[in-house]
C-alpha cells in the first residue's frame, strides 16, 4: 500500500546538486550587496539620540533637521565667548569646507549655542562671519538649552568667573555628522585633524549617491 503522504528521500547525488547551487546564488547574491563604507570618524549610525532640532537661526528663522536634506549636516555646540575651543573647532569646520572643493556646497555647519544668555542672535550672527557666510549658529532659549543637549548628549556647565556677566561654560567639544537624510552617523573628537573630517564627510555623501 502506497504512503501518499510520504515522499521519498532524495538520493545523495541530488542533495550535492542543490547544495553546490544554493553555493553558488548565495556568492552571486553577496556579490551584489553594496560595500558598507569605512570612516576614520567613529561611526554611530543608528544612534537613537540626536534625531532632530527645533531651534531659532542668527537670521531668526525656526529650523529642523528637514531644512538640510540633501546635505551633510556638521552639529558643533559652543558659545561666543569662547576662548580657544570653539574658534580652532570653527576654523577646522571651514577647512573642511575648503578641501571639499565643489563638493563644499554639499555641507551645512551648525552651531548650537550653550550659552543663550548672553550670545543673542545679532552676536550670533556676527561670530558666523568669522569662518563662512553659509554657516548658521542657532539659539536655544535659556529655558530649552538642557533638553536640546540633552537630546545630543552633550555635557555642559557653567563656571562661575569674578562677575555674573564674567563666567565661562564648559561644553563638550565633539562634532555629530548627519547625511543627506537627516540622520545622524559620525562623531568627530575635537582635534581631529580637517583633512580627516573632509574625507569622511565625501565618503558619507558619495555612499548615498551610489
Amino acid at each position: 500500500m502506497n504512503d501518499i503522504g510520504h515522499a521519498s528521500p532524495p538520493s545523495r547525488r541530488k542533495l550535492l546538486a542543490l547544495s553546490g547551487a544554493w553555493l553558488v546564488a548565495g556568492g552571486l547574491l553577496g556579490g551584489c550587496s553594496p560595500k558598507a563604507p569605512t570612516f576614520q570618524s567613529t561611526d554611530i549610525t543608528g544612534a537613537a539620540f540626536a534625531q532632530d532640532l527645533k531651534l531659532t537661526d542668527h537670521t531668526g528663522q525656526v529650523r529642523t533637521m528637514a531644512d538640510f536634506r540633501g546635505k551633510a549636516v556638521v552639529v558643533f555646540f559652543g558659545f561666543t565667548q569662547c576662548p580657544d575651543v570653539c574658534p580652532t573647532s570653527m576654523t577646522t569646520l571651514a577647512e573642511v569646507k575648503r578641501l571639499m572643493g565643489d563638493q563644499g556646497q554639499k555641507l551645512q555647519v551648525l552651531f548650537i549655542t550653550v550659552d543663550p544668555e548672553r550670545d543673542t542672535l545679532p552676536l550670533l550672527k556676527e561670530y558666523m562671519t568669522n569662518f563662512d557666510p553659509t554657516f548658521l549658529a542657532l539659539r536655544p532659549e535659556p529655558s530649552e538649552l538642557k533638553a536640546v543637549a540633552d537630546s545630543f548628549k552633550i555635557y555642559y556647565r557653567k563656571a562661575e568667573g569674578s562677575t555674573p556677566t564674567s563666567y565661562t561654560m564648559d561644553h563638550s567639544a565633539g562634532k555629530y555628522v548627519f547625511d543627506p537624510e537627516g540622520r545622524v552617523r559620525l562623531f568627530s573628537s575635537y582635534g581631529t585633524e580637517p583633512g580627516v573630517i573632509a574625507q569622511d564627510i565625501l565618503t558619507l555623501l558619495n555612499s548615498m549617491e551610489g
